[in-house]
């Protein structure tokens, strides 16, 4: 068993959000079954994102294959709401050159935490969250990961075959 992979893997949550950034489409967990989801939680100011997590997504999406994996990123603002706007962020993607969809999480009057973060119970940014074909949470990692682990989980998702699929 990988590492990194939750012992008792779960229904991922639908995300909660007020706007999606980069994307005409605006993808649910239901519209990806059958892909592995790679979830990157980040906020434009927090150092471990913008130092490591920003740019690891980054460069997964550049390398993996759209057909088997979808790359998405969340917004997940806990503090610091006023800086953190969907027009800063907007600035913030375009100066990263970040080309994957980024979805804004939702909040709810005036809790600090927004609604996808409190639903998959984020410790904090980055987060990484890895989703099966079949639509479970298979990987919630807070912090730095490394990128050869990571590589290899996400290929030992995509090698794992979904119920409506031939083995691979």
């Amino acid at each position: 068993m990988n590492p990194l992979f939750l012992k008792k893997p779960a229904e991922a949550p639908e995300w909660q959000v007020s706007e999606w950034i980069g994307t005409d489409q605006e993808p649910s967990l239901a519209d990806l079954r059958g892909k592995v989801v790679v979830l990157h939680a980040f906020q434009m100011l927090c150092p471990g994102c913008i130092l490591h997590g920003v740019p690891q997504t980054t460069k997964i999406h550049a390398f993996v294959d759209p057909v088997d994996v979808a790359v998405i990123g969340l917004h997940s603002v806990f503090e610091n709401h006023h800086a953190m706007t969907p027009d800063s962020l907007r600035v913030f993607l375009s100066e990263f050159r970040v080309s994957f969809p980024v979805a804004v999480d939702r909040h709810q009057g005036l809790e600090p935490l927004p609604l996808t973060m409190k639903a998959y119970g984020m410790r904090g940014t980055p987060s990484l969250l890895l989703i099966d074909r079949a639509g479970r949470l298979r990987a919630h990692i807070f912090g730095k990961v490394e990128d050869l682990a990571l590589g290899a989980a996400i290929q030992q998702l995509t090698d794992e075959s979904y119920p409506n699929q031939e083995p691979i």
